[in-house]
């Protein structure tokens, strides 16, 4: 795994891995969440020894950022690592709406332009670090290529390269919910990092063979981000109550989420904590990002982390058929 990326996010070990902190929900994802709020939260993070955090652009149209970067600023430079991405310019919207329409609680005066080219993408850099207060960051990924239609991959990707080049970043990467072109751009050996929201968790394994067996092979370092599913793994007990790739779960997932949940609960875990625990199994994966809005959601999610998951819980997923064995180290199973 590239050795680097691993001493960058090992900054971030609490516990028994690396587990960050996700910014999204600091730009109002869904919900608003007061300046004060956030505030009490990323400092709660900090406190309890996290120092991992991404955010992004996309996040709030860069309230996450601003929030981010006013607690990390004032904190020594070389004890945190954090990462942004880029490809979403933000922009004065030319027909301003009283809300954001991408799923943020923020005004809707600014909007997102898809923009890869070089130019594009130093732009979004720059007008990060001025947003975030910093003079650098450590982790620049691609968001989303996939969404912004073909060709936007390579050129991001050779974009990026420059910035690292240069010694603007110290490793690059892509962010995103997709795992399709992922393998070709980790053999040939475009990336360092990749983060992967919802395509690794204990309800979906879309990704074990097509991107974490390459990037295992490769010494690309993956982040697995989503892996409470949007909700349905959030509580030790799933419920139609709560969301499943951001939208009401169906019948099928909640009941093999129960499933999950009855194994974890046979061996004294929460399902929460499997959740947490499951995608760091997997040796290509070297952190886990984990977004959180309240100093009560750090809290609870660093003592679900830090719980000892009996090695039988594992070898009894995979005997169910819930978990492929893949994805299970031989010493757990």
């Amino acid at each position: 795994m590239t050795a680097h990326v691993v001493d960058l996010l090992n900054r971030g070990r609490v516990g028994p891995g690396v587990i960050g902190f996700g910014g999204s929900p600091l730009g109002n994802l869904g919900s608003p969440v007061s300046d004060e709020e956030a505030t009490r939260t990323l400092r709660r993070a900090w406190d309890a020894g996290i120092r991992y955090f991404d955010t992004a652009p996309h996040y709030g149209l860069g309230l996450s950022e601003r929030r981010v970067g006013a607690e990390l600023r004032g904190r020594p430079r070389d004890e945190f690592v954090v990462s942004t991405k880029v490809g979403r310019l933000i922009v004065p919207s030319p027909r301003p709406r009283e809300w954001d329409d991408d799923g943020f609680a923020v005004p809707g005066d600014l909007t997102r332009r898809w923009d890869f080219t070089a130019e594009g993408v130093e732009r979004s850099l720059r007008e990060s670090l001025s947003r975030l207060g910093l003079d650098s960051v450590d982790i620049l990924f691609l968001h989303d290529p996939d969404q912004a239609g073909e060709g936007a991959a390579r050129e991001g990707l050779a974009s990026l390269a420059r910035l690292k080049a240069a010694g603007l970043v110290k490793a690059i990467g892509i962010g995103t919910n997709s795992t399709a072109g992922l393998a070709a751009v980790i053999e040939e050996g475009l990336v360092d990092v990749i983060m992967l929201a919802n395509r690794y968790s204990l309800l979906d394994h879309t990704a074990l063979d097509s991107v974490l067996a390459p990037a295992h092979h490769a010494g690309v370092a993956v982040v697995a981000a989503g892996v409470f599913a949007t909700g349905l793994l959030s509580t030790a007990r799933p419920s139609f109550d709560l969301t499943y790739e951001y939208r009401a779960a169906d019948a099928e997932v909640v009941g093999r989420a129960t499933r999950i949940a009855a194994i974890c609960a046979d061996h004294g875990v929460e399902l929460p904590a499997a959740a947490l625990a499951f995608p760091l199994m997997h040796p290509a994966v070297a952190a886990i990002a984990v977004g959180m809005r309240s100093s009560l959601e750090v809290d609870e999610d660093l003592r679900r982390f830090e719980t000892d998951i009996p090695e039988g819980l594992w070898s009894d997923l995979v005997a169910e058929g819930l978990i492929p064995a893949g994805a299970v180290r031989a010493d757990a199973r």
